[in-house]
């Protein structure tokens, strides 16, 4: 290479790392280039700008729907005639056998693998299709496809060959992702005497017609070049520049193959030369540089055994399918690695091996867009966050123990050289009090393997140097006062769920003397706090939430109340025409204590218009946390997470939510509250996922713990949505309270939670001190409460059966001398 040579290299791989693909001219002067190593240093930086440490699979089964082929690839064993096989095509019933077979070992996707249309070849296809009940081979795959798809959690990925745009039309119907090797874009390689020569279906522009089409209908689509097959460097380099061309048009790629040519007995290409490793790891680098960033690609494990670090090091981040079930059909001479040397192999490279769906995280996400809505709900119940597969049924309120996997990882023994260094520079940065950005709490969001066991333990750090030892909880009671609400909100199941006795109930509003009553009781039994919301019932005023609290001080004048949503807050001060500051004023001299920071959901409001479009808005929410701390109120501050949100929102969030603790120092504690799905709107209708995985619940408890060290103290977690095993784990993981005893929690029952309604002091003191740890009883403010108070928890009665007083048109008064009722009944739609 020639200095004038070196400086252009130079110059095209660092315009590279600096975001700017390179352009045909320059992509094809790589052919040119020996040096693999200095490829290969760009490619891998490329790869871990767009894909951090993580290297990607699919779990799958191989489902060989027919082996014949009107094909005659001088390379592929995978094609068989007639005479050689059992049957022509596979069974409805094998293929669904096999595929229940695969979801009981975890599998996620079901692989169609087919030849072309051998219909169009053999009599004994076109006999087995018509007894069948089909005409062509492509219309059998989309019958047993939609089988798979609606009978097994499996996502059919549909590797059928070239096809028209009705075919391809009906396919998307029925798969979550398809996909077509372009293999080479070399005519030369259809000559005679060439590999593709005979193979109709194997003519590069057919190929790319297909590819095209994929991206017209919006299908995620995965093609790639098998190298070694008698092309030059240049007709590969052509060949993914082709691709290239498509996918910038279209953006249908989730992914490309670079696979490498494995010599097979009783092939015309038996005794064909492999391509070296060098070779391999070259075209893999070049790949990388000429998709950047962004790109999946993938090189298969089983085609290079022994060497799967150095594939990592050129630049892939995904090993494609890998089955426990199945073998490679098309290559049977390479079993797939075991899981278990697989992660080991990964994880020498320094990356953290992570399951995918066969839909890769980006197209999943953007479901609405890439996905037919017959497959939308199987995919957006399947994921996670970030649109990784969920790996376990754990989900928030069900009773049932979380992942054992995740539970051991929050303890586990550290090999440090495997955390991330920005990870690590993150957490020294947040624990040096420094302001992280956007991208740095979305990056340990992000956290798995190693990095997440690290995230985990130092916040678990943080805790013990902030809270020590000691765990704290409240004796208190929630006391929602009406199920009556005009807002849409579609996480919602107190006030729009389904009407069922046990979970929602009737719409009511209660009275002023069941609310006395109540708050009666609660004290009686210990405690030292009413925690009071409801919905927005049409008929309440600012005046209704002053009459609210007169009620509770007028039985129980030494009650703590914690009440009113920013929802609440905002809606009282505007339906009497005040400012916050002397409404809240006025809700201070009436008697309220401190404010919940519910209503909160997501501060991001991309989020807010699909939660709750006619709620408050971020700026707003903030604004009454702040008002309401400029008049002397103490303030909690929540996030909901776990339903259409993702990372960069669970991010802003918390930065948001810091920016005002570090102006006004007014919040007392953080509550993260994963989203409980069972019975809520947006789930029930198919537009939500399944609340947030183990592994998320767990990490929002910690970086929020990391994020807010120094200015906010206490990280709660909670019991009715986390379970008390799940509140053990947060507990390790940087959380320090578990919130209050909560007498007749309804608003997440209502959701569908199975944790019960009330978790009594004795009890939690002895699930504190089997924890190692040491209990203390607060009140709302942190401070600890009075031997007099702990005494009468401990021996606290059973409680009375809640009387919810029927839903009527109400005055706006909630005085019990002025409380005045008509005839009227309330509808709670």
């Amino acid at each position: 290479m020639t200095q004038f040579e070196d400086l252009q290299l130079e110059g095209l791989l660092q315009a590279s790392l600096e975001g700017h693909l390179p352009d045909t001219e320059s992509a094809l002067a790589l052919a040119e280039i020996d040096d693999t190593a200095r490829l290969a240093a760009t490619a891998a930086r490329l790869r871990d700008q767009g894909h951090t440490n993580l290297i990607t699979y699919s779990r799958k089964v191989f489902v060989p729907l027919t082996h014949l082929c009107r094909d005659v690839c001088h390379y592929c064993t995978f094609a068989q005639t007639p005479r050689k096989l059992r049957a022509p095509y596979m069974s409805e019933d094998e293929v669904l056998d096999l595929c229940r077979q695969g979801q009981a070992m975890g599998c996620k996707e079901a692989l169609f693998t087919l030849g072309e249309r051998p219909e169009l070849r053999y009599s004994a296809a076109r006999k087995a299709l018509e007894e069948m009940g089909f005409a062509t081979t492509l219309e059998y795959v989309t019958h047993v496809a939609r089988r798979v798809l609606e009978e097994t959690t499996l996502l059919p990925h549909i590797n059928a060959g070239c096809m028209d745009a009705e075919e391809m039309s009906a396919l998307r119907e029925v798969s979550a992702s398809m996909g077509i090797m372009l293999e080479s874009a070399s005519e030369r390689l259809c000559e005679k005497g060439m590999p593709h020569y005979g193979s109709p279906d194997k003519v590069p522009a057919r190929r790319l017609e297909t590819i095209e089409l994929a991206g017209e209908q919006q299908v995620p689509f995965t093609s790639g070049i098998l190298i070694g097959i008698g092309e030059t460097r240049l007709e590969r380099i052509e060949a993914l520049l082709l691709l290239r061309e498509s996918h910038l048009r279209h953006g249908q790629l989730q992914e490309v193959i670079v696979q490498n040519f494995r010599a097979k007995p009783e092939t015309l290409m038996a005794e064909a030369p492999e391509p070296d490793l060098n070779e391999l790891l070259w075209t893999i680098a070049v790949a990388r540089i000429v998709f950047g960033p962004q790109m999946n690609i993938q090189a298969p494990p089983n085609l290079s055994p022994g060497v799967l670090p150095q594939l990592v090091n050129a630049g892939i981040n995904d090993w494609g399918g890998v089955s426990p079930l199945t073998p490679d059909f098309v290559n049977p001479e390479a079993p797939w690695p075991h899981l278990d040397k697989l992660s080991r192999e990964t994880a020498a490279a320094g990356k953290h091996l992570a399951e995918r769906m066969t839909i890769y995280p980006a197209y999943a996400l953007d479901h609405k867009r890439w996905l037919d809505s017959s497959v939308q709900l199987a995919v957006l119940q399947g994921i996670d966050a970030e649109g990784l597969p969920r790996t376990d049924e754990w989900c928030p309120g069900e009773d049932m123990q979380p992942p054992e996997s995740v539970l051991e990882q929050v303890s586990a023994d550290i090999d440090i050289s495997l955390v991330a260094a920005e990870i690590q520079e993150i957490v020294k940065l947040c624990r040096d009090g420094g302001t992280p950005t956007e991208a740095q709490v979305e990056r340990l969001f992000r956290a798995r393997g190693a990095d997440f066991s690290y995230v985990c333990q130092e916040a678990d750090s943080l805790r013990r140097e902030v809270c020590g030892d000691t765990v704290s909880f409240a004796v208190n009671r929630n006391i929602n006062y009406t199920n009556i609400c005009y807002f849409k909100c579609q996480f919602c199941a107190f006030s729009k769920g389904k009407l069922s006795e046990n979970l929602r109930g009737r719409p009511y509003d209660l009275d002023a003397d069941e609310i006395g009553r109540r708050c009666q009781e609660a004290w009686e039994r210990g405690a030292t706090e009413v925690c009071m919301q409801g919905g927005i019932h049409p008929e309440y005023t600012g005046q209704t939430y002053l009459d609210i609290v007169a009620t509770v001080k007028a039985v129980t004048p030494d009650m703590h109340v914690h009440a009113f949503s920013p929802l609440e807050v905002w809606q009282g001060a505007h339906t009497l025409g005040l400012g916050l500051q002397e409404f809240l004023t006025q809700l201070k001299e009436a008697g309220l204590g401190t404010l919940p920071g519910t209503a909160a959901e997501i501060l991001d409001d991309e989020i807010r218009q699909v939660l709750c479009p006619d709620k408050i808005n971020t700026e707003q929410w903030l604004e009454v946390m702040s008002a309401a701390h400029a008049v002397g109120f103490n303030t909690t501050a929540t996030i909901m997470y776990g339903h259409v949100e993702g990372p960069q929102h669970w991010a802003r969030h918390l930065l948001r939510v810091r920016g005002l603790q570090a102006i006004t120092g007014g919040f007392t504690e953080f509550v993260p509250l994963p989203f409980v799905h069972m019975e809520a709107p947006m789930y029930l209708k198919g537009q939500a996922r399944k609340g947030p995985t183990f592994r998320e619940a767990l990490l929002m408890h910690a970086v929020s713990r990391i994020v807010f060290h120094g200015l906010l103290d206490n990280i709660q977690a909670s019991w009715v949505k986390m379970g008390r095993v799940g509140v053990g784990a947060c507990l390790n993981a940087g959380a320090n309270d578990i919130g209050g005893t909560l007498m007749n929690e309804s608003i997440t029952r209502a959701a569908g939670s199975e944790h019960g309604q009330e978790w009594s002091p004795p009890q939690m003191e002895e699930f504190i001190e089997a924890l190692g740890r040491q209990p203390r009883q607060r009140d709302t403010r942190y401070n600890t409460v009075s031997e007099e108070r702990r005494d009468a928890g401990r021996q606290a009665e059973p409680l009375a059966d809640p009387v919810n007083t029927p839903a009527r048109k109400y005055e706006r008064s909630k005085k019990p001398t002025e409380l005045l009722r008509n005839s009227v009944i309330v509808s709670s739609s």
